[in-house]
Order: C-alpha cells, then structure tokens, then sequence
C-alpha cells in the first residue's frame, strides 16, 4: 500500500506540473524490530536492533531526489510544490479525535490526501478510524503493564537476561541505553555487541520465558474490552482490506506498464 501510494502521489503531483519520484518505503523486515520486545530471534541475529537499517533509511532520505528537485525550484514554485504535496491549512482541514483525548489534524486537500482518498475510498473516514485505532494503547496498556500476568513474565525475561550477563528490568531500558553501549565502537563492533544483546532479548522473551506469548494474550483480552472502539476496529479493518486490493492493482498497472 505504501508503494501504490507513493505512485498515485507521483500521478498527482505531475498532474499539477511537477515531477516527482515515488520514496523508498520500509518493508516487513524493517519494521520487526518497533515492538516491545523483540520476538524474532533470526531478525535480531540478523539486524540486532536494527541500526544498520535504519541508518540506510536515513541515508536515502538524504539522497532523495524529491529534496533536491524542490530546493531548486524558484521560491514561488518552491511553495506551490510544498502546499501541493502536503497541504495548506488555509484550504481546510481534518480533525480527528483521539482516544486517550485531545484531537489531531490534517490538511483536507493535498496530492497525499488524494493518494489515501482513492486508496481508502473514503479519506476522512479512514483518517477518523485510523487515529482512533491507532491509538487505542493509550487507554489499556497502563493496566496492561500493571497485570500480575505481565509482571510476572516480565521478572523472568529479566531473570533470563541477568543470566546471560544482562542487567535490565525491561527491553525499554535496553534501547535507552544502546546508544552508549556501542559508543566508541567500530561499526563491525557496535553490530556485533547489538546482535549479541538483541538475540539474547528475543530467545529469553521466545524461548526461555512466556514474556512476549503473555503480552499478546493480554494485548487482546485489554482490546477486547474497548467495546466502543468496536465499531472503529472493524471499519479500520474492512478499509485497509479494501484498500490493498486497490493498492495490488495500482501497483501491477504501474510494474507492467511498457515504460517501466
């Protein structure tokens, strides 16, 4: 989805008389290292916490051509671009309420907001459910985190690390404290250090303890009793359902396309 919407960008964007080239998007193996805890063993052997990948992000997002194009555009044009892409509020704007209060918002119309309206179906509605969705751990993860069930598991992962030679009460205070425990390293060194403590982190989490099958029962038994947040899971889930069939055909058309 995220491909097929940086092509409907790049329609949108040459529709208004700029060129635009479709970003890099982060696949699967990039983002299995933004849980909680790490419950892939054979990620974390591979990519640790995944610095590596996300200094290859940060890297291309300084080589985007999409930045060079519009630094270079004459100031007025420059502008144009900016509110073409991403809005202007003057034009209108989205307001969605959060869950755990408070409200956030977005421009109505911009070559994004298009790229999700033909997406979506449905852009403001998609926008509403999906900030609401989204945000739902707010409202249950303090409990969730104060559960016996949890603490328990939680203890015994942090019993398996001080085992290992780890000393940490949680996994947040391991990605606290990374940046420090690599500091001076080579880059060799600091990957290796960072596997080490991550492959420990997934198999005392997996293997050893119950800690990340605990946390998932108790994640759909705290959900489970948002009940008025049924109606906003549901509808989240039949959009982005509705809206990878589109994106699966956006992105064939555009793959098969002869110019490509």
């Amino acid at each position: 989805m995220d491909q097929a919407r940086e092509l409907l960008v790049k329609d949108c964007m040459e529709a208004e008389g700029f060129r635009y080239w479709p970003g890099p998007v982060a696949g699967i193996e990039d983002r299995q290292g933004s849980g909680y805890v790490l419950d892939d063993v054979g990620w974390a052997r591979k990519h640790g916490y995944g610095t590596r990948l996300q200094k290859k992000v940060e890297a291309a997002l300084q080589s985007d051509p999409d930045h060079a194009y519009a630094n270079a555009l004459p100031e007025a044009e420059r502008v144009r671009y900016s509110k073409t892409l991403d809005g202007n509020p003057v034009d209108g704007m989205l307001t969605a309420e959060l869950p755990t209060g408070g409200s956030i918002q977005t421009p109505r119309h911009s070559c994004q907001t298009e790229a999700k309206e033909e997406l979506y179906g449905d852009f403001p509605a998609w926008f509403r459910a999906e900030k609401a969705v989204t945000n739902l751990a707010g409202l249950y993860v303090p409990d969730l985190k104060k559960d016996e069930r949890f603490t328990t598991a939680l203890k015994a992962w942090s019993a398996c690390m001080r085992e290992r030679g780890h000393d940490y009460p949680d996994p947040a205070r391991i990605r606290e404290q990374l940046p420090h425990l690599t500091k001076g390293l080579s880059d060799t060194e600091a990957h290796a250090a960072e596997v080490n403590l991550a492959v420990n982190e997934a198999e005392c989490a997996t293997k050893e303890t119950s800690l990340v099958r605990t946390t998932r029962a108790l994640e759909r038994e705290y959900r489970g009793r948002l009940r008025e947040y049924r109606d906003d899971i549901a509808n989240h889930q039949h959009m982005q359902l509705r809206a990878l069939e589109r994106a699966k055909n956006i992105y064939t058309k555009a793959t098969c396309a002869p110019d490509n």
